[in-house]
């Protein structure tokens, strides 16, 4: 009966042992707060029909700020935006609305094309309602001075010319081509012309961009009446129906010899979109404090931010976001409650922002950082979280400007959570770029092979994985929580 009892009690012993979850700090309730069900909620309702895919400017983007302002509220963060927790500032915006129609009338039929599977409008097109034929156009670039001119011995008036997206992977000198952007390029076109351009992804890539949504335009004015869409390559092999020659090929051709291959197709397209531009629409960051215990550590500060916007829908065509990035936007929420019901109280103020307009030019969190109203000295550190939910391993960025900052993560992880990889870069990236450029130590939190449903209507909750997710999420808390107990001093960055 001894002996029973003695191995009845190692069996529970090792079933008590075997139920703890991997995080040991179990005395800590907020990292205990932390689970993908509050996490997975957040995501739910960010990515409803409700907030229309977060565009900066619209309505959608509003409500969804809004919203973050609550759950500051409700886990005690104090207002700290220029009116209550907004942080007001000015983008362009643009709202591609119904009808939308593209097709192709080739000499012997007429291809209707589907949005989202066959073509996607660029976020900044133009308006317009055009029948027209198209010319193709190469890489759509105009440089004389370098010796290569796609427009040189054609004619586009008129028309709607056909380019490759992306800039050619040679140099035809020791000078670089055009930023690349599709504002640049379209208004090469228009200038010359033409009332309309189709982009499409270099089709002898090792992985050729599929379609996706994007707000990512460029520098320069907006074309009013100017149609801009991004088409899939077997669209392109349509319209170069009677043509002997693929896209493919066209760009072999092209590349093989660095010499234009412009020409005239034998198809006109047919295209109607109507477009709602707006040059300064109001847009902005959600920001909450949280004030440290520490009577002089208070007056020091940790960062933890993420961006909330994505790229709106298109005609009734929504881009969820779930990855991008809903999943750091509710990882932000989460934290800040779970710091706000830790036992464990803060010695350094944390400061939790949601920017806008990440996917425009990361112009949220460059506006956050050029009107800081405290000294960017004061600022310890900044941890950014982006595309944290889909994947199977953790990444985080930055590690090699902000070596100390990375150590200490490693260290955690490997003690916790054991899902960080070893690779990582400098030079900040994404939303912790403006941050690195203020010489302010950071690292960026992201999961590994993230970026499947990059921009897509895909892109939606059923697709993450909630685990990671979870053991992200408490990762960077408890490497925050390293920050904030004044156990990290603040490094000077590795440029």
């Amino acid at each position: 009966m001894r002996k029973y009892k003695i191995k009845q009690s190692i069996i529970l012993v090792i079933i008590f042992i075997t139920c703890l979850p991997i995080f040991p700090q179990t005395l800590d309730a907020g990292l205990e707060s932390i689970n993908s069900v509050s996490l997975m909620q957040n995501v739910e309702i960010l990515c409803s029909e409700e907030f229309d895919g977060r565009l900066p400017g619209s309505e959608g983007y509003n409500k969804a700020a809004e919203f973050v302002a609550k759950k500051f509220e409700q886990a005690g963060l104090l207002p700290a935006g220029d009116q209550n927790y907004f942080q007001h500032f000015n983008v362009e915006y643009n709202k591609i609305d119904s009808p939308v129609v593209f097709t192709a009338i080739t000499p012997d039929k007429k291809h209707s094309f589907q949005l989202g599977k066959d073509f996607m409008f660029r976020g900044f097109t133009g308006a317009g309602n055009l029948t027209l034929p198209v010319v193709f156009c190469g890489y759509g670039l105009s440089r004389p001075d370098l010796g290569y001119d796609d427009y040189e011995d054609i004619d586009v008036k008129d028309k709607i010319v056909m380019v490759y997206k992306q800039n050619p992977t040679w140099k035809t000198s020791n000078s670089n081509w055009s930023d690349g952007y599709p504002r640049e390029k379209s208004r090469i076109a228009y200038e010359l012309g033409a009332k309309g351009i189709l982009f499409v992804s270099r089709p002898n890539d090792e992985k050729p961009q599929p379609l996706i949504g994007s707000v990512m335009h460029g520098d320069g004015e907006q074309i009013l009446d100017f149609p801009q869409l991004q088409i899939s390559i077997d669209a392109a092999d349509i319209i170069l129906n009677e043509f002997p020659m693929t896209i493919s090929e066209c760009q072999s051709n092209i590349d093989d010899n660095k010499l234009p291959n412009s020409f005239s197709t034998k198809t006109k397209v047919e295209i109607c979109v109507e477009t709602i531009y707006e040059k300064n629409a109001k847009t902005m960051n959600v920001i909450g404090l949280m004030t440290g215990s520490d009577p002089e550590l208070k007056n020091e500060y940790l960062i933890i931010g993420a961006h909330l916007d994505h790229v709106g829908s298109q005609a009734g065509l929504l881009f969820p976001g779930a990855n991008d990035n809903a999943s750091g936007s509710s990882a932000v929420i989460e934290l800040a409650k779970a710091f706000q019901k830790s036992n464990i109280k803060s010695k350094r103020s944390i400061m939790f922002v949601i920017f806008a307009s990440e996917e425009q030019g990361l112009f949220g969190s460059k506006y956050f950082v050029e009107n800081l109203k405290l000294d960017s000295n004061k600022i310890v550190a900044m941890f950014n979280l982006d595309s944290i939910g889909y994947g199977d391993s953790i990444q985080i960025g930055n590690g090699k400007s902000s070596h100390e900052l990375w150590k200490a993560a490693q260290k955690i992880d490997e003690e916790n959570v054991n899902l960080m990889v070893k690779d990582t870069w400098s030079g900040g990236g994404a939303d912790l770029t403006p941050f690195y450029e203020a010489s302010i130590p950071g690292l960026y939190f992201v999961s590994k092979y993230s970026y499947d449903h990059l921009h897509q209507p895909s892109d939606t909750p059923e697709t993450l994985n909630s685990d990671l997710y979870e053991k992200t999420v408490k990762l960077a808390y408890l490497v925050s929580r390293e920050v904030v107990e004044g156990n990290y001093k603040r490094e000077k960055i590795v440029k």
